[in-house]
């Protein structure tokens, strides 16, 4: 099985503060994540200053503020963004940003990020998406809120910019903060690997850690996850978010998956396991002492533990036959016993 990509998305959960991103990139990194993920866009290039927050926005900020005010406060700076990946590249960790805008874009790929990461809400978005695939690097596009039809619209956006297939990643998503297990809808990664032939994975917004290990199980290559420092931390996305612990307890779990899941499918003794047979199993015993010569009977015949001797399915082959000596009650037989 091939090594599952695993982005842990800081996203906006910094609140503005680069301390709190520095701590998170340390977080994402202690916890074993392949990539660390923030947010890169200008408030007035991503929302209308009358633009209404999502019903999870209101709540989680308690209304307090419009969308726009919201983002403003939560842009990164170029330089800072350049600090961060610094900070990544001194803890071990791959640094990435998602970009909101064409011009986020450009300073993304001049940043040396080594792919697109395309957010649900940009997945109708025909500039954009040409615009990327203009960059010409591999690209993973996540697909909340869409169908398979407008799914179809961006890969095709993509193709025929210039973005082979083999390039093009696909995540099962739902944008809903926290996703209701109902609607997790997981099979739809795997029809979306049918419908477009490419690799699929899973970006998640349940609470907890189990949809995205099942996700590995089922054939996931990437899985996104929101993290925090804190739950309780003022913003958007920080109660449907992972705290440090369980985002290392969920990559635990999915490194795990992958190794179970590593086998060639044959069915067969492993060697961790090869040991116990003897243990575990049972073989033929007597229940009863024989005098030699004894015409062996099914109920003088007892089927118990060690299992280092005749197999209990070679029984047939003793029924019948004699005892070759006098043996005691308990007696392990061996084919060297019988007459």
């Amino acid at each position: 099985m091939k090594k599952v990509l695993i982005i842990a998305e800081a996203g906006v959960n910094h609140n503005g503060s680069m301390e709190n991103a520095f701590r998170l990139i340390e977080a994402a990194a202690v916890a074993g994540a392949d990539y660390v993920k923030f947010q890169t866009f200008k408030a007035a290039k991503l929302v209308s200053k009358t633009a209404q927050q999502a019903e999870y926005q209101e709540k989680n900020m308690g209304g307090k503020s419009t969308q726009f005010e919201m983002l403003k406060k939560l842009e990164i700076t170029e330089e800072q963004h350049y600090l961060l990946k610094a900070h990544a590249e001194k803890n071990n960790i791959r640094f990435l940003s998602t970009g909101f805008d064409e011009e986020s874009v450009d300073f993304l790929d001049n940043l040396g990020i080594d792919f697109f990461k395309v957010p649900s809400g940009e997945i109708t978005n025909y500039p954009y998406l040409k615009h990327i695939a203009a960059k010409k690097k591999p690209v993973i596009l996540s697909t909340g809120m869409t169908t398979l039809g407008e799914i179809e619209n961006a890969v095709n956006v993509l193709l025929n910019n210039g973005i082979p297939k083999q390039h093009i990643q696909i995540l099962h998503c739902n944008t809903e903060y926290p996703t209701p297990m109902k609607d997790v809808n997981l099979h739809a990664m795997n029809t979306i690997k049918v419908a477009f032939g490419v690799g699929v994975g899973y970006s998640d917004h349940t609470l907890g850690i189990e949809i995205p290990v099942a996700a590995v199980a089922l054939g996931a290559e990437v899985i996104e996850k929101h993290f925090t420092l804190d739950k309780e931390m003022e913003g958007p996305d920080h109660k449907a978010s992972l705290n440090p612990v369980e985002l290392e307890q969920m990559i635990s779990a999915i490194r795990n998956v992958e190794l179970a899941m590593a086998g060639d499918g044959y069915k067969q003794p492993s060697e961790s396991e090869k040991k116990n047979m003897a243990v575990a199993r049972k073989s033929i015993h007597l229940n009863k002492e024989l005098a030699q010569g004894t015409v062996i009977t099914e109920k003088d015949l007892l089927m118990i533990r060690p299992g280092d001797g005749i197999s209990p399915f070679e029984m047939d082959k003793i029924v019948g036959r004699k005892a070759g000596k006098a043996l005691q009650a308990f007696h392990k037989l061996s084919w060297s016993d019988i007459a």
